[in-house]
Protein backbone atom coordinates (compact mmCIF):
# COMPACT_ATOMS: atom_id res chain seq x y z
CA UNK A 1 0.00 0.00 0.00
CA UNK A 2 1.38 3.46 -0.86
CA UNK A 3 1.60 6.40 1.54
CA UNK A 4 -1.16 8.19 -0.39
CA UNK A 5 -3.44 5.20 -0.04
CA UNK A 6 -2.72 4.99 3.68
CA UNK A 7 -3.54 8.68 4.13
CA UNK A 8 -6.54 8.80 1.81
CA UNK A 9 -8.24 5.48 2.37
CA UNK A 10 -7.64 3.05 5.23
CA UNK A 11 -8.33 0.04 3.02
CA UNK A 12 -6.50 1.42 -0.04
CA UNK A 13 -9.74 1.80 -2.02
CA UNK A 14 -10.66 5.24 -3.31
CA UNK A 15 -13.16 4.34 -6.05
CA UNK A 16 -15.63 7.15 -6.64
CA UNK A 17 -13.66 9.73 -4.67
CA UNK A 18 -12.69 11.74 -7.76
CA UNK A 19 -9.28 13.02 -8.77
CA UNK A 20 -6.65 13.09 -6.05
CA UNK A 21 -4.92 16.36 -5.19
CA UNK A 22 -1.39 16.77 -3.96
CA UNK A 23 0.80 19.37 -2.35
CA UNK A 24 4.58 19.46 -2.23
CA UNK A 25 6.23 21.50 0.49
CA UNK A 26 9.93 22.30 0.35
CA UNK A 27 11.62 23.98 3.31
CA UNK A 28 15.03 24.77 4.75
CA UNK A 29 16.47 23.90 8.16
CA UNK A 30 14.48 25.99 10.66
CA UNK A 31 17.16 25.68 13.33
CA UNK A 32 19.63 27.59 11.11
CA UNK A 33 17.06 30.37 10.63
CA UNK A 34 16.42 30.52 14.38
CA UNK A 35 20.15 30.67 15.14
CA UNK A 36 20.58 33.59 12.72
CA UNK A 37 17.60 35.30 14.31
CA UNK A 38 19.13 35.32 17.79
CA UNK A 39 21.70 37.84 16.55
CA UNK A 40 19.08 40.26 15.18
CA UNK A 41 16.37 42.37 16.74
CA UNK A 42 12.89 40.96 16.22
CA UNK A 43 12.01 43.42 13.47
CA UNK A 44 15.36 42.87 11.70
CA UNK A 45 14.82 39.10 11.84
CA UNK A 46 11.30 39.30 10.41
CA UNK A 47 12.45 41.74 7.71
CA UNK A 48 15.17 39.24 6.73
CA UNK A 49 12.51 36.54 6.33
CA UNK A 50 10.13 38.88 4.46
CA UNK A 51 12.92 40.00 2.12
CA UNK A 52 14.18 36.45 1.40
CA UNK A 53 17.52 36.90 3.19
CA UNK A 54 16.48 34.09 5.57
CA UNK A 55 14.07 31.28 4.67
CA UNK A 56 10.54 31.33 6.08
CA UNK A 57 9.52 28.82 8.72
CA UNK A 58 8.19 25.49 7.38
CA UNK A 59 4.68 26.09 8.82
CA UNK A 60 4.34 29.23 6.68
CA UNK A 61 5.18 27.26 3.55
CA UNK A 62 2.90 24.39 4.51
CA UNK A 63 -0.11 26.67 5.08
CA UNK A 64 0.60 29.24 2.34
CA UNK A 65 1.31 32.18 4.68
CA UNK A 66 3.61 35.05 3.76
CA UNK A 67 4.49 38.33 5.43
CA UNK A 68 3.51 41.37 3.36
CA UNK A 69 4.09 44.30 5.75
CA UNK A 70 6.06 44.95 8.88
CA UNK A 71 6.56 47.83 11.31
CA UNK A 72 7.19 48.12 15.04
CA UNK A 73 4.19 46.55 16.81
CA UNK A 74 2.45 45.45 13.61
CA UNK A 75 2.65 42.75 10.94
CA UNK A 76 0.46 41.87 7.98
CA UNK A 77 0.30 38.43 6.40
CA UNK A 78 -1.53 36.94 3.44
CA UNK A 79 -2.60 33.33 3.35
CA UNK A 80 -3.54 31.55 0.14
CA UNK A 81 -6.00 28.70 0.49
CA UNK A 82 -6.36 25.35 -1.21
CA UNK A 83 -8.43 22.23 -0.56
CA UNK A 84 -5.67 20.67 1.56
CA UNK A 85 -6.88 22.80 4.49
CA UNK A 86 -10.55 21.82 4.18
CA UNK A 87 -12.39 20.06 6.98
CA UNK A 88 -14.97 17.25 6.49
CA UNK A 89 -17.89 19.70 6.17
CA UNK A 90 -16.50 21.49 3.11
CA UNK A 91 -14.84 24.59 4.57
CA UNK A 92 -11.39 25.72 5.59
CA UNK A 93 -10.60 24.21 9.00
CA UNK A 94 -10.79 26.71 11.86
CA UNK A 95 -7.33 25.62 12.90
CA UNK A 96 -5.89 27.46 9.91
CA UNK A 97 -7.41 30.77 11.06
CA UNK A 98 -6.23 29.99 14.60
CA UNK A 99 -2.68 29.32 13.38
CA UNK A 100 -2.72 32.47 11.26
CA UNK A 101 -3.94 34.52 14.26
CA UNK A 102 -1.28 33.04 16.54
CA UNK A 103 1.35 33.81 13.90
CA UNK A 104 0.49 37.48 13.42
CA UNK A 105 0.05 38.06 17.16
CA UNK A 106 3.44 36.50 17.93
CA UNK A 107 5.19 38.24 15.04
CA UNK A 108 3.74 41.61 16.06
CA UNK A 109 5.20 41.05 19.53
CA UNK A 110 8.49 39.93 17.98
CA UNK A 111 8.82 43.29 16.17
CA UNK A 112 9.21 44.93 19.59
CA UNK A 113 12.01 42.68 20.86
CA UNK A 114 15.75 43.36 21.01
CA UNK A 115 18.37 40.90 19.80
CA UNK A 116 18.74 37.89 22.10
CA UNK A 117 15.18 38.18 23.42
CA UNK A 118 12.65 35.45 22.61
CA UNK A 119 8.96 34.83 23.16
CA UNK A 120 6.45 32.05 23.28
CA UNK A 121 2.66 32.13 23.13
CA UNK A 122 0.87 31.99 26.48
CA UNK A 123 -2.74 32.05 25.35
CA UNK A 124 -4.97 32.68 22.36
CA UNK A 125 -8.68 33.50 22.21
CA UNK A 126 -10.16 33.22 18.71
CA UNK A 127 -13.64 34.30 17.61
CA UNK A 128 -14.78 32.91 14.27
CA UNK A 129 -17.12 35.30 12.47
CA UNK A 130 -17.94 33.60 9.16
CA UNK A 131 -17.13 30.50 7.17
CA UNK A 132 -13.96 30.45 5.09
CA UNK A 133 -13.84 28.69 1.70
CA UNK A 134 -11.62 28.85 -1.36
CA UNK A 135 -13.69 31.86 -2.48
CA UNK A 136 -12.34 33.70 0.60
CA UNK A 137 -8.72 33.46 -0.65
CA UNK A 138 -6.38 35.05 0.00
CA UNK A 139 -6.93 35.83 3.66
CA UNK A 140 -5.32 38.97 5.04
CA UNK A 141 -4.27 38.95 8.70
CA UNK A 142 -3.02 41.87 10.78
CA UNK A 143 -1.34 41.52 14.16
CA UNK A 144 -1.12 44.56 16.46
CA UNK A 145 0.60 44.85 19.82
CA UNK A 146 -1.85 46.31 22.33
CA UNK A 147 0.52 46.30 25.32
CA UNK A 148 4.23 45.57 25.05
CA UNK A 149 5.94 44.31 28.16
CA UNK A 150 9.21 43.13 29.65
CA UNK A 151 7.72 39.78 30.81
CA UNK A 152 4.37 39.52 29.00
CA UNK A 153 3.15 41.29 25.86
CA UNK A 154 -0.43 41.45 24.59
CA UNK A 155 -1.62 41.66 20.98
CA UNK A 156 -4.67 41.21 18.79
CA UNK A 157 -5.34 39.86 15.33
CA UNK A 158 -7.91 40.53 12.65
CA UNK A 159 -8.35 38.19 9.69
CA UNK A 160 -10.19 39.39 6.59
CA UNK A 161 -11.30 37.53 3.48
CA UNK A 162 -10.36 38.70 -0.03
CA UNK A 163 -13.38 41.03 -0.04
CA UNK A 164 -12.31 42.74 3.18
CA UNK A 165 -14.94 41.04 5.35
CA UNK A 166 -13.77 39.90 8.81
CA UNK A 167 -13.68 36.12 9.21
CA UNK A 168 -11.99 35.94 12.63
CA UNK A 169 -10.56 38.06 15.42
CA UNK A 170 -8.23 37.01 18.20
CA UNK A 171 -6.39 38.23 21.26
CA UNK A 172 -3.34 36.66 22.79
CA UNK A 173 -0.33 37.11 24.99
CA UNK A 174 3.31 36.11 24.74
CA UNK A 175 5.87 35.37 27.43
CA UNK A 176 9.06 37.39 26.90
CA UNK A 177 12.24 35.48 27.80
CA UNK A 178 15.97 35.20 27.28
CA UNK A 179 16.49 33.86 23.76
CA UNK A 180 20.00 32.66 24.51
CA UNK A 181 19.04 30.30 27.34
CA UNK A 182 19.45 26.58 26.58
Amino acid sequence: MTETQQLGSPDGKADGWGAAGSKTVVWHDPTATAAAGRKLSGIEFLAAIRDGVLPPPPIALLLGMRMVALEPGRVDFECGLDESVYNPIGMVHGGLACTLADTVIACAVQTTLEAGVAYTSIDLQVSYLRAVTLASSPLHATGLVTKPGRRVAFARAEILDCGGKPVATATGSCLIMDGNAP
